[in-house]
């Protein structure tokens, strides 16, 4: 049997396909805005036995046969209470959302918040503040973690936060220093989001934006407990889906687990 979770975000596309044994395939791809024609590329009917999607495009899969749609929220906890057991708090940034979500002892959601509509902190603000740079958003983190200072950056609203960056770097300001200050604003803005949910001993940081090394180095700066960034961190949405999945065909067919 293949159990298929799959993931329509803002910016990629992430899809996770499991048997009994565990993983068999795994893809993240960029959203092209015509994922309808990539889902179907990559899920052919054959392809799986149930499917559960998720993300801001979860709905495309309402009408497909042996699958299920799942708040991103639900898909996150599950993942990660799949990898890491116990007590903790999770963070997903991803392109154009932020979400924090706190988890019980014994894995379930105690509560959860997410930011407002606007895409301040997100993985698409991160990428106009490196083009304000001139730096690819793949270098924009270990630049930031060069510099001695940070610039403080006032503005979280995207166009008034470009506009700043650059009238700060007219200023002479070195671009480090003005990366560092904008990953400290990021930062900033999220431990104010976790603090709504409760801040565990532990923190899952998962979605896209997880794997840029400033923003994991300073949440371990500020924060007292420990802060995990999952291998698969950009995945972690679509292996909740795959496992949700695998559960569902089995509770529908009358198998435990």
């Amino acid at each position: 049997m293949r159990f298929a979770g799959f993931d329509i975000g803002s910016r990629t596309l992430k899809l996770v396909i499991l048997n009994e044994n565990g993983m068999i395939e795994e893809k993240i791809l960029p959203n092209k805005y015509n994922f309808e024609l990539q889902v179907k590329d990559l899920l052919p009917p054959d392809s799986y036995d149930y499917l559960v999607g998720t993300g801001y495009g979860r709905h495309y899969f309402d009408n497909w046969e042996n699958a299920e749609t799942i708040s991103e929220i639900k898909a996150f906890a599950a993942g990660v209470n799949w990898y890491h057991k116990g007590e903790l708090t999770i963070l997903d940034i991803g392109g154009q959302d932020t979400k924090a979500i706190s988890l019980d002892p014994a894995g379930k959601m105690k509560k959860f918040a997410m930011n407002d509509k606007c895409a301040a902190g997100t993985g698409r603000f991160l990428e106009i503040m490196a083009g304000a740079l001139n730096l690819e958003l793949s270098e924009f983190g270990n630049i930031a973690l060069t510099a001695k200072r940070a610039e403080k950056i006032n503005n979280m609203c995207t166009v008034f936060a470009e506009s700043e960056v650059i009238s700060t770097l007219s200023r002479g300001a070195l671009a480090s220093e003005v990366a560092l200050g904008i990953h400290n604003s990021i930062v900033e803005r999220a431990i104010g989001l976790l603090n709504r949910v409760g801040i565990s001993q532990s923190l899952v940081f998962v979605g896209g934006v997880a794997k840029n090394p400033a923003l994991a180095y300073l949440f371990r700066q500020r924060l007292d407990g420990e802060v995990i960034v999952p291998e698969n961190a950009q995945l972690m949405g679509a292996w909740g889906s795959a496992i949700i999945a695998r559960k569902l065909w089995r509770q529908n067919n009358d198998l435990s687990g």
